[in-house]
């Protein structure tokens, strides 16, 4: 086990350092026992809204957005249940609905770092269930039909229907979910990882619905033909259980081609437009060879699902988690500058940058600290901690940084703002999980409390700045007894 020595920071009563010698020329806001965020305007200390006109407000849009999704969700449920009957509605819902939750918390796991609000991920799921299955329920409907009677062919339109038209049609719709996300929520949209997280939630919407349709006519079949079953579990199996993530395998797709804009410097509009664009057609392209599988024999299927597939799920799979972690090397190259500072503790970024170390502060709060209120306040710390990493990573650091937006001054002094509110709780559950997991080694040491920091038991400390004595030959480790 490798320990890290504690930077220096002010003690309460020292002058703060007005930036990390490391950053020259990236100033840092100066932090005092009693900080004042003057860039933060009063009416909103506690979130920082600009004026909007009202038709731009948030209520607006949200009962706009409401209603709309409402009134599809209504539509597709009426469409579904008149293609399948109630029976079949009713079975396929209790079917469907069996992934969601494990695609859910897949997606969720890969966003814990910079965790977004659940509103977004409700808007994606939603629209991918009630808008995008609409959208494509009737314009695969209208396109196959429309092909039908021009060629006189039935059978040759089903087959392009689905090879075709459906993939264009299908990712087009769910494309459009994450296209208002990068719009409307793009402080919440910072990378590749955000991108994977809502076109994962988007198509695991437009599964459910879909999986609702197929298994409830699978089921209308068994009960026509009094074969007990055979065809309902035969979709079950191959939807349900060998390809739950198919369709958030083809968004995922155009997730990572928004991500990727969202990386990309203000300067370069042209990489905005193209990168979207090429994951929405490789996704296009994947889900198209996906439908085509059955055209190339008995066993194309499982050549495509073997050979294609099951690669392709395994390269993005790795490229989510180092997206992540990338995240987490963000987050220990930018916070240190805060530290040096005096707005977090020393040992904080070494933390923050560990999600060993962020799960056991959150424990130790909700033991120590009075339950779930105070560690909600942890997980709350560490969620504005990494994003105001993330704003000064863009602002000076991203490629082709031009340096901090009109608004960053305001944005970082609310970060700064909630962090500070919380400060008691989070900055000593911090500092005990950096020693517990070994980030750090903190020797037993004695001093005055600091004003604003709450300490937690079998924990003692030394003024800041001041080289504590080395404990005897054992070693004595308090975090690790």
């Amino acid at each position: 086990m490798s320990f890290e020595p504690l930077p220096h920071r002010p003690y309460p009563g020292q002058p703060p350092q007005q930036a990390d010698p490391a950053f020259p020329g990236r100033p840092v806001p100066a932090c005092a026992d009693e900080p004042r965020f003057d860039a933060v305007p009063d009416r909103a200390k506690w979130r920082y809204r600009p004026r909007r006109d009202f038709w731009r407000s948030k209520a607006v849009r949200a009962g706009a957005l409401i209603t709309l999704l409402a009134l599809c969700g209504l539509v597709i449920l009426a469409l579904v249940r008149a293609q399948t009957g109630t029976e079949g509605f009713l079975v396929g819902l209790g079917l469907a609905v069996l992934p969601v939750p494990l695609l859910g918390a897949a997606f969720r796991w890969l966003d814990r770092v910079d965790p977004g609000p659940w509103r977004n991920l409700f808007f994606a799921l939603a629209w991918g269930a009630c808008a995008a299955a609409l959208v494509a329920i009737i314009a695969n409907s209208f396109a196959t039909r429309w092909i039908a009677t021009a060629t006189a062919d039935p059978s040759s339109a089903d087959h392009l229907g689905a090879s075709v038209i459906a993939p264009i049609v299908e990712e087009s719709a769910k494309a459009a979910a994450v296209l208002l996300l990068f719009l409307f929520r793009r402080r919440d949209f910072t990378g590749i990882v955000d991108g994977v997280v809502f076109a994962g939630f988007t198509a695991t919407g437009f599964a459910f619905t879909e999986n609702i349709l197929y298994l409830g006519n699978a089921f209308g079949e068994d009960q026509a033909s009094h074969t007990g079953g055979s065809t309902t579990a035969a979709t079950f199996f191959v939807r349900v259980v060998m390809s739950p993530f198919a369709h958030p395998l083809f968004t995922v797709l155009t997730g990572i081609g928004f991500g990727m804009a969202a990386l990309s410097p203000p300067g370069r509009q042209l990489r905005r437009i193209v990168f979207p664009v090429l994951g929405l057609v490789l996704a296009m392209g994947m889900h198209a060879l996906w439908n085509s599988s059955t055209l190339f024999g008995p066993y194309g299927f499982y050549i495509v699902y073997g050979a294609f597939m099951v690669p392709v799920f395994g390269l993005l799979t790795w490229l989510a988690i180092w997206s992540r972690q990338r995240e987490l090397r963000t987050v220990a190259a930018e916070l240190p500058a805060y530290a040096a500072a005096g707005w977090l503790g020393p040992a904080e970024p070494l933390a923050l940058s560990s999600m060993r170390a962020r799960a056991t502060a959150r424990d130790f709060a909700h033991r120590t600290f009075g339950g779930k209120p105070a560690a909600r306040a942890v997980a709350e710390y560490e969620a504005f901690a990494t994003s105001l990493a993330f704003l000064r990573h863009r602002a000076y650091r991203s490629p082709g940084a031009m340096g901090p937006a009109p608004d960053f001054a305001a944005r970082e002094q609310e970060l700064l703002h909630h962090l500070w509110e919380r400060k008691p709780v989070a900055a000593p559950a911090l500092l005990y999980a950096a020693g517990a997991t070994g980030r750090i080694w903190i020797p037993p040491q004695f001093a005055p409390p600091h004003p604003h920091v709450q300490h937690a038991p079998y924990v003692q400390y030394a003024p800041y700045g001041q080289q504590a004595p080395l404990p005897g030959p054992a070693q004595y480790n308090p975090y690790l007894r």
